[in-house]
């Protein structure tokens, strides 16, 4: 029975992740090939100029809403600190980086791939989710910067799906995201878990949490109405 059991719910599992739509496949391959030749023309001038090149740029995004105020449009909040593509600009920025134990409730910290913007509707997060991870405020700081130096060297499974991480300071708890490209393929996203896990040396048995972008857009909410996965 048991065997039975496991596989009726990863169907399920299955069944409830969204599908990309197939006439986005193409425009999408052409944009990432594009994209990956402006990454080797930019790595090789990196090399020739005695730096350490990272494997993609990353931008450094930073929100800060202001408790009680008006509701003002997300995007509007949203504004770019710095862009690194290499190992000594990376350190220079985060050596000057404010951690999260001096930030402000509510802050969010973004640090996603060069070309795509930390929302929902941005054609590379449109039909992906996040891997959503709430840690004490005391031990925070600590599993960010470990998440920060994974992406940056590049070391999380199926990296190229991954689209950037955020820290979302809040006044009881701080939480990490994960964001990935595609959250109807049930085995990347499995397998992300797996690693952040690894990379950042939790238990197997600590629990995160998904959720898909639709369903943020439909909810209009980040951290509410996730899917438990363990």
């Amino acid at each position: 029975m048991e065997p039975a059991v496991e596989k009726k719910e990863a169907e399920q599992e299955e069944q409830q992740l969204p599908h990309v739509r197939k006439d986005d496949a193409p425009a999408a391959a052409a944009e990432e090939d594009e994209a990956d030749s402006e990454e080797t023309e930019r790595r090789n001038r990196d090399l020739k100029a005695g730096l350490h090149p990272l494997r993609r740029k990353l931008v450094l995004w930073y929100t800060r809403r202001t408790p009680g105020a008006r509701s003002q449009a997300y995007e509007d909040n949203i504004k770019k600190i710095i862009d690194f593509s290499t190992v000594e600009s990376f350190w220079v920025c985060y050596c000057h980086l404010a951690r999260p134990s001096s930030l402000p409730s509510p802050t969010d910290l973004h640090l996603f791939k060069d070309g795509i913007r930390p929302l929902w509707e941005d054609p590379a997060n449109q039909n992906g989710g996040k891997w959503i991870i709430r840690f004490k405020k005391a031990v925070s700081g600590r599993f960010w910067e470990d998440l920060v130096l994974v992406l940056v060297g590049d070391q999380l499974d199926f990296s190229d799906d991954v689209c950037g991480v955020v820290l979302s300071v809040r006044f009881n708890e701080d939480i990490l995201s994960v964001w990935n490209r595609n959250a109807s393929d049930h085995q990347a996203v499995m397998t992300l878990r797996d690693s952040i896990k690894r990379h950042l040396k939790l238990p197997h048995s600590y629990l995160m949490e998904y959720k898909p972008h639709d369903a943020s857009r439909r909810d209009n909410s980040s951290y509410r109405n996730t899917w438990l996965r363990g």
